[in-house]
């Protein structure tokens, strides 16, 4: 890849070209495929949707995909993974997987501790874009904030999960990847009950934390846990 390539070429998200206007008022709540669309129909090339899941526990890795969907093969009912029960979110990562290219990124609690949760976050999605069988030449990001260091041009876009179809599928991912983690991390220690709260701070996970002491998955740089160190 060329030095010009791998330089980062950032977009605002009001970037005319792929932040659309606001919808018509009549027009159904819900992601679409509107920005991808100008995106193609404007010479563009590959285009991923970027989302991440777990900022806010207190254990686990955060997690993040990026996703490319195919115009001609979305899956239907595509979504933000918050307004979506967890069958739903099966089914659909199920169908995301067979009909798009999909890449997944991680960051461990130990990065987290380590680098802090914004950080953390982006280098998971660093990783994502890089897991893709190839690279991309735009990405559009939830959020306010472009990863940084992410050597494609980018577009932050708030709300994005709601709005773009090609993040919901990233978010769709990237939960359902990370639910599945916290279920394994479940089976292998099962004091703290990761598979019930996926690592959030309930009562529950606050109550099993005083009465073991974190253990080695948790953030100890996150308030709860360092209180008990």
């Amino acid at each position: 890849m060329s030095e010009s390539r791998r330089t980062m070429a950032r977009r605002s998200s009001d970037s005319p070209s792929l932040s659309s206007p606001r919808p018509a008022r009549t027009k159904p709540p819900g992601p679409d495929f509107s920005r991808e669309a100008a995106w193609h129909q404007g010479g563009g090339g590959r285009i991923a949707g970027v989302d991440e899941a777990g900022r806010g526990p207190l254990a686990g890795p955060v997690v993040a995909a990026a996703v490319v969907l195919r115009p001609d093969r979305i899956p239907a009912g595509l979504d933000d993974s918050k307004k979506l029960g967890a069958r739903q979110r099966e089914q659909l990562f199920e169908a995301i997987l067979a009909d798009a290219e999909v890449g997944i990124g991680t960051a461990s609690a130990a990065e987290i501790d380590r680098v802090n949760i914004r950080q953390a976050t982006f280098l998971a999605m660093r990783r994502a874009v890089s897991a893709l069988a190839y690279e991309p030449d735009h990405v559009l990001v939830d959020g306010r904030d472009i990863p940084t260091g992410c050597l494609v041009p980018a577009t932050a876009l708030i709300g994005g999960d709601a709005l773009c179809l090609s993040i919901a599928a990233a978010s769709i991912v990237a939960k359902v990847t990370r639910d599945r983690i916290m279920t394994e991390l479940c089976i292998a220690d099962p004091r703290y009950g990761f598979r019930q709260h996926m690592g959030y701070p309930t009562a529950a996970h606050v109550e099993a934390l005083k009465v073991h002491g974190p253990g080695p998955h948790h953030r100890r740089t996150f308030g709860p846990v360092r209180a008990l160190l």
